[in-house]
C-alpha cells in the first residue's frame, strides 16, 4: 500500500466528519437519546473507521456504516455501565433489539431539524446556542470556535457543558416544536445563525470560516424547513458575503460600500442571494430578515454607488421599522433619508436618536453624525462626532479607518 494512502484516508474520513457528523450525531441522539453519550458513540465510530477503513477500504455508503458503529460502541459503553447500574442493563437490551434498523433518508433529515431545534432552545443562554450549534450541528472543533470568538478553548468548553447539562437537567424534548411553536421557535434558530454569520462577518482574522458555516446552516436549514424567512435569511447572508473582498484593503484597512471596488463583488453570490430574496418577498409571508436581504439587494443591483436607489432603500427601513422596531434600525433609516438628498433630516433623525441615550455607545452612530456633518461643512461637530466614535470603537480596522477620516479633516 503507498505511504500516502493513511493520510488521503485521514483527509477523507475529515471531509465526511464535516459533511456528516451533524446528520450521524443527530440520528444517534434520537437512537440513544442522550447527547453526551451519542457524541461519544460518534466519535468512537469515527475513529474506528481511520482503522477499519485503512485496512478493508471505505464502504459504498460510510454514513450507515458510521450510525451502526456508533450504535455497536454505545452498547458495548452502556453494558460496561450496567454493572454499576441495572438501569443501564434495560437500555442496553432495547438498543441490541434495533440494532439492525436502518434509518430511512427521510427520518435522518427530521433528526438534523429535531437536533438544530435542541442546540437553540429559548431556556439556553444565547453564547451556549451558538456554541452548541456549531459544535454538534455544524462539526466545528471547540478549539475552532473559541478561536473565532477569541475565548479560550476551556472557556468554549464550559459553554458547551453547562448547555448540555440545562437540556439534561430540564429534560428538553428532542423535537420539532408544534405549528403554533414553531414562529417562535425559528425565530430563535435564525437568529442564532445570523449571530454566527454577523460574527464572522465583522471579524478580521477568523471571520470567513463563521460566515461560510453559517451559510452552510442556512442552506441546510432552508433543504429541511423551506420557510420564507428562512430563504430570505439565505439570501441576506449570501448578499452581504459576496462583498467580503472589497470590504478591505490588502493592508486591511476598512472601505466603506459607496468606496468599494465593485468588481470584486461575488457575483454568484449575488445571482443566487437576489433570487433567494425575490423567492421569500413573491409568499407575502416574510419577515425582518427578508426585508434586509431586500436591502442588500437594491445595494447589490447598484452599478455604482451613485446610481443607488436610496428611495427604495428609504422605504423598505420603513416597513422595516413596522415589523422590527429598533434604534440600529433607526439609524440605518436615518442614512438612507440623508442619501436620499435631505443630509439635514438625516442629521436631525440621528441627533434625536442619540439624545435617547440608546445609541450614546454605538460607534457607528457616532461616525454615521461625523459623515453627516462633514457632508455639511460642519467640520468641528464632525471632528467632535469622529472622536466620539473612536473611543468606543474595538475592531482595529474601523478605529484606523476613523483615525484617517479625523486626521483629514484636521
Amino acid at each position: 500500500m503507498p505511504p500516502n494512502v493513511p493520510e488521503q484516508l485521514s483527509k477523507t474520513i475529515e471531509t465526511l466528519y464535516r459533511s456528516e457528523s451533524g446528520g450521524i450525531l443527530a440520528t444517534l441522539v434520537r437512537l440513544l437519546g442522550d447527547l453526551d453519550l451519542a457524541e461519544e458513540a460518534m466519535h468512537e465510530a469515527f475513529a474506528a473507521a481511520l482503522d477499519t477503513w485503512h485496512q478493508a477500504g471505505i464502504p459504498d455508503s460510510p454514513r450507515p456504516w458510521l450510525i451502526s458503529t456508533a450504535r455497536f460502541k454505545a452498547i458495548d459503553g452502556i453494558r460496561r455501565r450496567a454493572r454499576f447500574d441495572a438501569a443501564q442493563t434495560d437500555l442496553a437490551l432495547y438498543l441490541e433489539t434495533r440494532i439492525n434498523e436502518e434509518p430511512e433518508e427521510e427520518e435522518i433529515e427530521d433528526d438534523r431539524l429535531r437536533l438544530i431545534f435542541t442546540c437553540c432552545h429559548p431556556v439556553l443562554a444565547p453564547e451556549g446556542q451558538v456554541a452548541l450549534t456549531l459544535r454538534e450541528v455544524c462539526g466545528l472543533t471547540t478549539e475552532d470556535i473559541a478561536r473565532a470568538f477569541l475565548v479560550t478553548p476551556a472557556t468554549l468548553a464550559q459553554r458547551i457543558v453547562r448547555a448540555k447539562a440545562i437540556i439534561r437537567d430540564k429534560t428538553i424534548p428532542y423535537q420539532v416544536p408544534s405549528p403554533q411553536e414553531l414562529p417562535e421557535r425559528l425565530g430563535a434558530v435564525l437568529q442564532v445563525v445570523y449571530l454566527v454569520f454577523n460574527e464572522g462577518y465583522s471579524a478580521e482574522a477568523t471571520g470567513s470560516e463563521l460566515s461560510r458555516e453559517a451559510i452552510r446552516l442556512g442552506r441546510l436549514l432552508r433543504e429541511l424547513l423551506p420557510e420564507p424567512e428562512v430563504t430570505g435569511l439565505l439570501g441576506l447572508m449570501l448578499l452581504q458575503e459576496s462583498r467580503r473582498a472589497a470590504r478591505s484593503s490588502p493592508e486591511g484597512d476598512l472601505i466603506l460600500l459607496d468606496q468599494q471596488d465593485r468588481s470584486l463583488w461575488n457575483q454568484d453570490q449575488i445571482a443566487e442571494g437576489i433570487a433567494l430574496t425575490e423567492s421569500a418577498l413573491a409568499s407575502h409571508r416574510f419577515g425582518a430578515y427578508t426585508l434586509q436581504a431586500a436591502i442588500a439587494a437594491v445595494h447589490a443591483e447598484a452599478p455604482s454607488a451613485a446610481s443607488t436607489d436610496w428611495q427604495q432603500i428609504a422605504a423598505l427601513y420603513d416597513r422595516l421599522i413596522r415589523i422590527q422596531p429598533s434604534p440600529v434600525v433607526e439609524l440605518n433609516r436615518a442614512v438612507a433619508v440623508a442619501m436620499c438628498g435631505h443630509p439635514e433630516k438625516g442629521l436631525a433623525l440621528i441627533d434625536a436618536l442619540l439624545a435617547r441615550g440608546e445609541l450614546a455607545n454605538y460607534h457607528l452612530a457616532h461616525s454615521a453624525r461625523a459623515e453627516l456633518c462633514r457632508r455639511l461643512g460642519r467640520l468641528a461637530e464632525a471632528s467632535a462626532s469622529y472622536e466620539k466614535a473612536l473611543a468606543l470603537v474595538w475592531q482595529e480596522s474601523d478605529g484606523r479607518f476613523l483615525a484617517a477620516r479625523l486626521q483629514e479633516l484636521k
